[in-house]
């Protein structure tokens, strides 16, 4: 998914083993792991700190992870999703 990806993407450019990574996050490398491997969602307090360890935008990160929540979701209801997504945003548009 996409916060995994953006993910490994700032760790490696910064140089930082996954276990550094993981001891940040109070987390053992196994579970680091999961979240880079797609099989676990990190809280949103561990998106911030994910944002400062690895030294890239919040807003980013914080919008990968909402998109990921809303893909996995959605994904049993693939057929309706999309019309789901189309009332918020309807919803978002006519708020401003």
């Amino acid at each position: 998914m996409m916060l995994s990806e953006k993910l490994k993407e700032h760790r490696k450019q910064c140089n930082l083993p996954q276990r550094k990574v993981a001891t940040v996050l109070d987390f053992d490398t196994s579970t680091y792991c999961k979240i880079k491997n797609d099989n676990y969602s990190p809280k949103r307090e561990q998106v911030i700190k994910l944002a400062s360890v690895l030294n890239t935008d919040v807003e980013e990160l914080f919008t990968l992870w909402l998109a990921d929540q809303i893909q996995e979701i959605t994904k049993s209801e693939k057929d309706i999703a999309l019309k789901a997504i189309g009332i918020v945003l309807h919803i978002y548009i006519n708020a401003l």
